[in-house]
This record gives structure tokens, C-alpha cells and sequence, in this order.
């Protein structure tokens, strides 16, 4: 099993796919908590040169809730990351995959969760 949720965009603008992807969250509920530019980071901190690299921390707070509710702990696999990162032929977006990563969890309903956030992820992903 992947454990994310893959689409390469072909020909686009790293820039453009952040706007489009943050939209495609935006319409489904989710919003950007956290962003971390790796590229800047691995520049700053390692004096390293890469390619674009961004990671945008999106929650579904009513599918938060629901999660936190059933089982307090999950809050230490939230957010839900979403990576967009510069390769040859355009941008990759990869979505966490929260049904692999929920898989040490035995909660059924937790599990149900998941799947619909599964769901709404990778509406997010095919719509960018």
C-alpha cells in the first residue's frame, strides 16, 4: 500500500500548483496550518541547493474533530501533509494517505474516518 496520494502536474509552475493546490484544499474544507519551504531550509541551515520543495499542513477541522474525539492521541498525526516538490517534467503532489498511516490504530471508526478523508484527499489531488 502507498502511503501517499500522487499527481504529477506536467509543464507547471511550482508557484501556480501551490495556488491551485491550496484552492483544491480550500473547497473541501481544508486549510494550511503550517507551510514549510525545505528548499529555503536545506539553503539556510545546510547551505544546500534543491529543488522547490514545499510542505503545506491541511486540516479538515469538522474531520479533526471527529478524529480527536474518537481517539485523543491522533492529534500527533495531524495535520495532514501535502507535499508539492519540483521534478523533471513539472510539479509532484503527494497527499498523506491517512488510511496507511492510521494502520497501528485499532479503532474501526477511526479507521472509517480515514477512509473519508482518504476520499477527500485525493479529490483535492485530482482536481489541482
Amino acid at each position: 500500500m502507498s502511503y501517499t496520494i500522487d499527481r504529477l502536474i506536467e509543464s507547471s509552475d511550482f508557484d501556480d500548483v501551490d495556488a491551485r493546490t491550496r484552492n483544491a484544499l480550500a473547497a473541501h474544507g481544508f486549510g494550511v496550518l503550517t507551510e514549510i519551504d525545505v528548499k529555503a531550509t536545506m539553503k539556510k541551515k545546510l547551505d544546500i541547493d534543491m529543488e522547490s520543495y514545499r510542505i503545506l499542513g491541511a486540516c479538515n477541522p469538522q474531520m479533526a474533530h471527529q478524529a480527536i474525539g474518537m481517539e485523543p492521541k491522533i492529534g500527533a498525526m495531524l495535520p495532514c501533509n501535502v507535499i508539492l516538490r519540483a521534478v523533471e517534467g513539472g510539479v509532484q503532489v503527494s497527499a498523506v494517505d491517512p488510511v496507511s498511516s492510521m494502520q497501528a490504530i485499532e479503532n474501526d471508526d477511526l479507521k472509517a474516518v480515514a477512509g473519508q478523508v482518504r476520499e477527500m484527499l485525493a479529490n483535492v489531488v485530482q482536481e489541482i
